[in-house]
């Protein structure tokens, strides 16, 4: 393969990912030693922790842990005497609600530095709300909190979703590498956590505000009972830790009681860690009396360290230390979690430093390891500079299997009429139309909006009071309908938000909203989608004002509604499709996830090598909203494009950078990088009229409920670029997380050779927490392609190269790095490593000495391809051989006056003196000194007229690079009878 490094500079075999990470597991278990990294630091070559590393290279790390997005972890031991390895392997889940692939897989040796290793499931689902299909999206919801178990051999992961039929239960008997088997529970289940008991039953606890459980059956696979409120946050009423939040539990057995970890959020205080422990694990449910029987604790209130795991650490000696895994919310980064110690007193813990956790706090590690395999982890990283060589491993996890189904088949004979009956009220009666919620109904002919009478609707006291009319037989999967209706009231709020909704018994879905000004009648309109779940014989459509508690102002407005309309539009209703989901035989780095599921066939690895292409398939509307907010604000047009390719962003600073081949878009689309969550900034390219101009979008809060996309997504005046006919464009993100804390500033710069940059206007932001969670996690940094107007326009990336230097600090590029490994890996032996690994670190170091030998632009051109060969020869000092001395040896039975000898030599092929020991069952002898190209000797007398076949062992040691090396070798002799 070829693969671009730099500015007009290629190389040959090795590109910017990583190597396959089942590769260094399979090789970490063969018969090798680790050579120690000492021999590192000695040759100058001595590499910075990764770009999601905090470990200091002296033992200790800093917290938060991962400057990354890693929230809702839940961490799981696999003990040495369980596993391939032989060393206690842990595994960490983390939430990734509507990306794609999700709820990832993270492992490490030594609970500091992670790596993603697989991920559970491709897609949650086929269906519209987690494909961007529709008009409906998963924005803040999807797969949520999931618990990682390990039993009796199986890996067990169980999740809720909050808009894709409830929780779930996925798993496998091979972590890194299998498939999961998923089994759905039927019902929701907030927070789940998976436990085992001590007799294996299976419970999963869960809840907000109170902690409840069920019970699995033996196969996991369907909930036998239910055991609600084992303990509420009312039973500890009074108490200081109690208040907000209460949720995230996450339960353990030790030392015979069981423990529950929960979230809270007292009034005027921080997150923090409560512990519960009790000797019966469901509390009330099997104690004397029906009482609570769950004792509670505050643990840990410092700095926001919250939600999250204990973690068993293996003690020397025997024993186990327990550790806290929490998450604290560093937004706009996202929630990051921190490895916490904790000191244990009379059955309680107290984390951290006599409770206290300082955010860039600093700890010993718990776990060490060899110099070689420390150096090593210090390379993995959850983030990864990408040449998009198709190069990653292939996984279980891209080959699900989903069941297409058949589109519906419509009646056309209901769409484009009126389905309403009675709809503008001339009928002389309000039937077909009924009162919910004591609201009443009357005619009204003093002010109709259109005709001869309105309708009246009064004796309002909730929000649900109000008219509704149904529509059973009426409706159709799949169809749009646009809804509106003439709302007109006269006293009460000076403006009212009122919703057009539909109920089916799974709770009222929005169709529409609009804001209503006192006084005047105003039409309030828009258009929805009904999903395949809704359950069409029993739906109902009414007109609402939106919930609140207590119940809003709005709750009592009385009003007057008029020519209220539900129309089915004509079916361009999108429907999964097998090409859309089958995999495409292109394979992404894990450290990768797509906004919402792809369609697999508009993008590709491919179709041109060494490149990601990203093909528009549709065209944006303009009409997705939020299902997840009440006022169903509307989606950006960025928002609504769909194969949108994201990796998290890492603080304090980031800078990411791609080349972009521009020549296939056609009118209308937008294509480039982003620093994106609710809020966000891109640099992009639009083509408009033939013409592609390059300029920078900044949308910030307060964020609109009704948009103007095109507006929106204008250039900023004093950013814009015309491009004329370049075909190619470099364009890079600086993010500064620092600059202050909790906002992110993102400056832009393009290039048109890779070399000469020129800043974009001036840096936008700031970007920070959107307080209505609608996204609910850290920015990303995605690339993207959208269609205003027409599909088939394509894009082409050629690299996505990462580093934490910004233009902005106004440094000198530094190459001492690339260079201390270059000149490293020219000095290391083939002989000495296992082929496979040897070929892996030279394709890396042929890449980077191609960059070297070009000329630089930014410091990602530089850190990139090092960062790529530093985890290469990281990996190769694990993998490191024993290097054995030259020595070989014979062995040979004769006989001599009728008696057995056993006769054993042993050649020095070593270029410096060796001591040499013969060993047989017979004697052993020992000849120091033995030069190069002489031989030691003995024969051995057995005493006997016969021996048996054996073996005779030689045991050379000498000295290779000032190392004392011993190498053991052995040598068969055949049996013999000296016997007349």
């Amino acid at each position: 393969m070829k693969v671009s490094v730099g500015p007009g500079v290629s190389g040959a075999s090795g590109g910017l990912r990583r190597v396959s990470l089942a590769v260094v597991g399979a090789l970490l278990c063969a018969s090798v030693v680790s050579a120690g990294g000492a021999a590192q630091a000695a040759d100058g070559w001595s590499p910075e922790s990764s770009h999601t590393s905090t470990d200091r290279g002296d033992g200790t790390y800093s917290v938060p842990l991962l400057r990354s997005d890693v929230p809702d972890v839940s961490v799981e031991r696999v003990p040495a005497a369980e596993n391939d390895e032989g060393r206690d392997i842990y595994y960490m889940i983390s939430t990734t609600m509507h990306l794609s692939p999700g709820a990832p897989i993270m492992k490490s040796y030594d609970l500091v530095n992670w790596e993603t290793v697989n991920y559970v499931f491709d897609r949650a689902s086929i269906g519209d709300a987690f494909s961007l299909r529709n008009g409906q999206n998963s924005y803040g919801q999807g797969q949520w909190a999931s618990s990682l178990r390990y039993h009796d051999g199986m890996f067990y992961v169980a999740f809720n979703t909050n808009n894709l039929n409830g929780a779930y239960i996925y798993r496998t008997d091979d972590v890194e590498n299998g498939a999961w088997q998923r089994t759905s529970l039927g019902r929701a289940l907030h927070d789940p956590s998976l436990f085992f008991d001590v007799d294996g039953t299976p419970y999963i606890f869960y809840g907000s505000g109170g902690t409840s459980a069920v019970r699995l059956n033996a196969g996991l696979t369907a909930i036998e009972q239910d055991y609600p409120n084992i303990f509420t946050a009312g039973d500890y009423a009074g108490q200081p830790f109690i208040g907000g939040l209460f949720e995230g539990a996450q339960f353990y057995r030790i030392d015979g009681w069981y423990y529950a970890v929960i979230i809270t959020w007292p009034s005027g205080q921080g997150r923090q860690v409560v512990m519960f422990r009790s000797k019966d694990l469901l509390g009330r449910y099997t104690s004397a009396g029906g009482v609570n029987t769950y004792e509670a604790r505050g643990v840990l209130n410092s700095n926001g360290f919250a939600q999250g795991s204990l973690v068993p650490v293996s003690r020397t000696g025997g024993g186990t230390d327990w550790h806290g895994m929490f998450f604290r919310d560093t937004f706009p980064i996202g929630r990051i979690p921190a490895l916490i110690p904790a000191t244990w007193s009379d059955g309680w813990p107290t984390f951290g430093t006599n409770g206290v956790v300082p955010v860039d706090g600093v700890f010993d590690k718990p776990i060490r390891l060899s110099p070689a395999e420390e150096a090593l982890e210090r390379q993995k990283s959850l983030v990864a500079s990408d040449d998009f060589a198709n190069d990653a491993p292939h996984k279980a996890y891209q080959d699900e299997e989903w069941t297409i189904p058949t589109p519906p088949d419509l009646d056309e004979s209901l769409l484009g009429v009126e389905l309403l009956d009675n709809a503008g009220f001339e009928a002389g009666s309000v039937s077909p139309w009924a009162a919910q919620f004591g609201a009443t109904l009357g005619l009204d002919a003093a002010d109709p909006a259109s005709g001869a009478a309105a309708l009246r609707v009064g004796n309002r006291t909730l929000n649900g009071s109000g008219p509704n009319q149904y529509l059973a037989g009426k409706l159709q999967h799949g169809v749009t309908y646009t809804v509106s209706t003439k709302i007109r009231y006269a006293s009460g709020p000076a403006s009212v938000r009122f919703n057009l909704a539909a109920d089916w018994g799974s709770g009222v879905q929005v169709m529409a909203s609009g804001d209503v000004p006192a006084g005047q009648w105003t039409t309030v309109t828009g258009r929805y989608t009904f999903p395949a779940t809704a359950n069409l014989a029993n739906v109902k459509f009414a007109v609402e004002t939106p919930w609140g508690s207590p119940q809003p102002a709005s709750s009592s407005v009385e009003y007057l509604i008029d020519d209220v309309s539900v129309v089915g539009q004509p079916v361009t209703a999108e429907y999964p499709a097998e090409a859309e989901i089958a995999p495409n035989g292109s394979r992404l780095d894990l450290a990768w996830e797509w906004n919402h599921a792809p369609d697999n066939r508009y993008w590709s690895l491919t179709d041109r090598d060494g490149w990601l292409r990203l093909t528009t398939g549709k065209v944006v509307t303009g009409q997705y909203v939020y299902t997840k907010l009440s006022n169903r604000a509307e989606l950006t047009w960025f928002e609504e494009a769909r194969n949108t390719l994201s990796q998290r962003t890492f603080g304090p600073r980031q800078s990411a950078e791609t080349r972009m081949d521009i020549s296939g878009m056609r009118n209308g689309d937008v294509a480039g990088l982003a620093a994106y969550n609710r809020g966000f900034s891109y640099v992009a390219v639009q083509r408009v009229g033939g013409q592609n101009t390059l300029g920078v979008v900044n949308r910030g809060q307060p964020f609109a409920v009704d948009l103007d996309q095109a507006a929106l997504e204008a250039f900023l005046p004093g950013t814009t670029v015309p491009l004329g006919d370049a075909t190619e464009v470099y364009v890079k993100a600086d993010l500064d997380f620092a600059s202050p804390v909790g906002q992110l500033w993102t400056t832009f710069h393009y290039s048109l050779d890779g070399l000469t940059w020129t800043r974009l206007g001036n840096r936008v932001g700031p970007q920070t927490l959107d307080g209505s969670l609608a996204h609910f996690m850290g920015h990303r940094v995605g690339l993207f392609n959208y269609a205003t107007q027409e599909t088939g326009g394509r894009v082409d990336f050629d690299h996505y190269l990462l580093s934490d230097t910004l233009t902005a600090q106004g440094l000198p590029l530094d190459t001492s790095g690339l260079d201390s490994a270059i000149t490293y890996a020219e000095t290391l032996d083939s002989r000495r490593y296992p082929a496979d690994a040897w070929a892996a670190m030279r394709g890396a170091l042929a890449t980077a000495k191609a960059a070297r030998a070009g000329r630089f632009g930014t410091q990602n051109q530089i850190d990139a391809p090092e960062r790529v060969l530093s985890y290469q020869l990281a990996r190769l000092g694990v993998l490191r051989a024993a290097p054995g001395l030259p020595v070989t040896a014979s062995a040979q039975a004769r006989c001599l006056g009728g008696r057995a000898y056993v006769a054993v030599q042993a050649t020095n092929g070593h270029t410096a003196p060796v001591d040499i020991t013969l060993e047989t069952t017979y004697g052993t002898r020992t000849v120091t000194g033995v030069t190069p190209g002489t031989n030691a000797y003995q024969s051995f007398t057995t005493r006997t007229t016969s021996v048996p076949a054996g073996t005779a062992t030689v045991r050379a040691t000498g000295t290779i690079d000032g190392t004392t090396i011993t190498t053991v070798t052995t040598a068969t002799h055949p049996a013999i009878s000296c016997g007349g």
